[in-house]
């Protein structure tokens, strides 16, 4: 339905404006009965309804509707698979229209930096292009069904710890490469109606009164056409924040900031067309919803809980297998651990989900008639020592023929609101793991947690299975992968280290309250483990199957790629196997010229491929020259240096097992100004500057070669040579290479050659 938003906001007060500019209460928008604006009710996602009626809050304290949990983010994104994530928004979409919900709050989309942010169950990936793509699947799902979405927390605000006033300090680089890719992939590709500003500061601003960020970047930049809505409590200036491009206040301030605007406005310090931007802006969201409102959806839990099991299905990653799984039914298996009968399936927050069924490994392991026992062994909800039910597990361990120990973190070590402390599981649990090793070589352990562990057994276990935080179906699903009902096919969304100390921010984790320093830089998860050649648990990417895989057949259309040009890369992946299974092709491009402070290699491109026992499937993908880039903070902008790459395709950013290279050539070049500090080796270097650096310095060059060839030999030559090449021009007056006024005259020439060519550049 077609409205004149423009109209209506002129017939509003300035007081009905600015009222509109925050919440009703804690979940509903404003409305105005008399101009026919509704309100909006918001609800807490990503991966489940959390719909308070009364009582309501933002951390999960209060009870919820019953709705059904869906794996997190942590396990959803180990999927590698798009389609997947957006029917499971799909879903939730049709479930926001039958409770009436207008904005499910999610996805959660800021990189996983350190194994210790409290949240990171419900983030993504430490890697922003599978995160941006994932992200934008799961908006493009629930957006089909008329519901907005709410992507967040925009933006580098990825830890727990004072997270509603720390500064998180980093270069110009490292925001644009690491942490605001997933957000421009999602909203240049998927359009979500809002974007959650984060609680924090981005270099000493505020996120919810930043400009550079919500206008000149969301808006300007990438061309975001929703509105900009708080974290909840997230205003610090009210009026900065609708100057800065901050539309919508949550949960509101009683009429606080409401009458700051209101003020502001009388007073000529802020401009009423920014507020009637902000109204607008709103109103487009509300209206969107209310013209795509279905009275008729269903919420059938029933149907919808399975949907959950065949998620987390695919969600799974089985981190080790020496061949002990899929377990014979024939076998005398027991479980340990009370994760088996109470499953940790989701964490705690604003996330936490009234769950309308769950049913434990357990539970299902009876209903299947599995020949299972059953020892508690250790608590689910602390680490404490029980003794008699640790003797009992080892005495029940020794009689059996396969082990499953079902462990992980309990609810009290991770959740929204702090950090974790440590990457070690409950020491209660790792004791018993260990012990029952000495006794059941065959023993699986099974984990539920939202983030990377310390795993100081894994080498002695028969196999790993990790199940993630993987919502109320994780119980059948694990059980389905434990028997071979399905082939594991998930994949690592992040790396595991081996100890807390080899993480790239270890160092600088979580600052000292008052700012976090993103010291790591653009080197995080496998980019800082693989540049560094730094062991790891299990890489990103990595995860195995009941079959196996062959790759072969790689082939690039081209073997030069120039500006604006797209180079088709195929493969052939085949099951050499025995079973049905599924495959995650990854794609990633190192760059081979030696530019400075680049990862040693980057995921530019995924497929998850269904693959019967003897199929052959050619997997194609396309890349471009963004691909290639890396940000310049010289120019504020990509950049693809010209030179040799590498296509690396493989199963983990550990395994590559084909590579081809290819040569880019590209018309930009980064700006360069000549003066007394540049050295004789850069204007070498540079083509622009070549040819007349070769003509100036080219004897000298020489007759320091052949002075050092008849003295000393080579390691004189080559010390010569670079002595002379990191020589400043200022330096060469001293040395008697030239005088004061020809190194005036040289520099001048230099730059007007190099200034004729950048003319010809633009």
């Amino acid at each position: 339905m077609k409205r004149d938003l423009k109209k209506i906001i002129s017939e509003m007060t300035l007081e009905e404006k600015a009222g509109l500019c925050s919440g009703k209460d804690f979940w509903n928008t404003k409305e105005i009965e008399r101009l026919g604006v509704p309100s909006l009710m918001m609800s807490d996602g990503p991966h489940g309804l959390r719909k308070q009626e009364s009582e309501a809050d933002h951390l999960g304290l209060n009870e919820s509707v019953e709705a059904v949990c869906f794996p997190a983010g942590c396990a959803t994104a180990s999927s590698f698979d798009v389609e997947l994530m957006e029917k499971m928004g799909e879903t939730l979409g049709k479930e926001c229209q039958a409770e009436n919900i207008g904005i499910l709050l999610g996805p959660a989309v800021n990189i996983k930096r350190s194994p210790l942010c409290g949240r990171n169950f419900e983030y993504l990936s430490e890697d922003p292009y599978l995160t941006g793509k994932m992200a934008a699947a799961y908006i493009r799902g629930v957006q089909k069904c008329g519901v907005g979405t709410s992507i967040k927390h925009f933006a580098a605000n990825s830890q727990e710890y004072r997270r509603m006033s720390s500064s998180s300090e980093l270069s110009e680089r490292t925001l644009r490469e690491i942490y605001l890719p997933a957000f421009e992939e999602a909203v240049k590709e998927a359009q979500p109606k809002t974007v959650m500003c984060s609680y924090n500061k981005i270099n000493g601003v505020f996120a919810a009164e930043n400009k550079k960020l919500l206008t000149e970047i969301l808006r300007e930049e990438w061309g975001f056409e929703g509105a900009v809505v708080t974290d909840w409590g997230a205003v610090n200036d009210r009026v900065k924040g609708i100057k800065a491009g901050l539309d919508l206040e949550m949960p509101g301030s009683d009429g606080y900031h409401d009458r700051k605007i209101v003020r502001a406005v009388k007073e000529g310090i802020l401009d009423e067309k920014l507020v009637d931007q902000a109204v607008e802006r709103n109103l487009k969201v509300v209206f969107d919803y209310l013209d795509h409102r279905n009275p008729d959806a269903v919420f059938d839990r029933e149907v919808d809980h399975k949907k959950a099991v065949d998620i987390e299905s695919e969600c799974a990653v089985l981190l080790e297998n020496n061949g002990i799984l899929p377990i014979c039914v024939d076998k005398k298996i027991l479980y340990v651990g009370e994760f088996a009968e109470r499953p940790r399936y989701q964490g705690g927050g604003s996330s936490h989900i009234h769950s309308s069924c769950v049913a434990s490994a357990l539970e299902m392991a009876k209903k299947k008639q599995r020949n299972v026992s059953y020892v508690k062994g250790f608590s689910a909800y602390r680490d404490e020592k029980e003794l008699y039910e640790m003797k009992k597990a080892i005495e029940a361990a020794k009689q059996a023929d396969v082990v499953v120990v079902f462990a992980g973190l309990p609810d009290i070590m991770e959740s929204e609101g702090y950090d974790r402390t440590t990457m070690s599981m409950p020491e209660c649990q790792n004791e018993l793991i260990e012990e029952i090793l000495k006794v059941q070589p065959n023993t699986v352990v099974v984990l539920h947690n939202g983030s990377p562990v310390e795993t100081p057994w894994a080498e002695k276990t028969a196999a790993v299975l990790e199940m993630y935080l993987g919502g109320q179906g994780v119980g059948e699903a694990c059980d389905r992968i434990l028997y071979g009902e399905v082939n594991p096919s998930g994949r690592l969304a992040e790396t595991f280290p081996l100890r807390l100390e080899d993480s790239p921010c270890y160092l600088y984790y979580p600052g000292d309250g008052k700012k976090a320093v993103y010291g790591e830089e653009i080197f995080v998860g496998y980019r800082y483990y693989d540049t560094k050649k730094i062991p790891v648990r299990w890489a990103f990417g990595h995860g195995k199957s009941y079959t196996t895989f062959e790759y072969s057949n790689l082939k690039l259309d081209r073997r030069k790629m120039q500006d604006g040009e797209r180079m088709i890369v195929t493969a052939d992946i085949t099951n050499i196997g025995e079973r049905d299974g599924k495959e995650v092709v990854q794609l990633y491009i190192s760059d081979k010229n030696k530019t400075p402070l680049r990862p040693e290699k980057e995921l530019k491109g995924f497929q998850k491929i269904q693959l019967k026992a003897g199929e052959t499937k050619t997997v194609s993908f396309e890349i471009v020259e963004k691909d290639l880039s890396y940000y310049e903070e010289m120019i504020h902008d990509w950049y693809a240096p010209s030179g040799i790459y590498q296509i690396r395709i493989g199963h983990a950013s550990d395994e590559i097992l084909l590579e081809e290279e290819f040569e880019f050539v590209g018309k930009q070049m980064l700006p360069m100004r000549v003066d007394g500090t540049t050295t004789v080796g850069d204007l070498l270097k540079d083509p622009r500057t070549a040819e007349a650096a070769y003509k100036l310095f080219g004897n000298v060059m020489a007759q320091n070669e052949e002075t050092a060839e008849n003295s000393e030999g080579e390691a004189d030559a080559e010390m010569l040579k670079a002595i002379l090449e990191g020589a400043p021009l200022k330096s060469l007056v001293s040395l008697g290479a030239m005088t004061g006024e020809e190194q005036e005259q040289v520099i001048a020439m230099l730059n007007r050659a190099m200034g004729s060519e950048q003319r010809e550049e633009k």
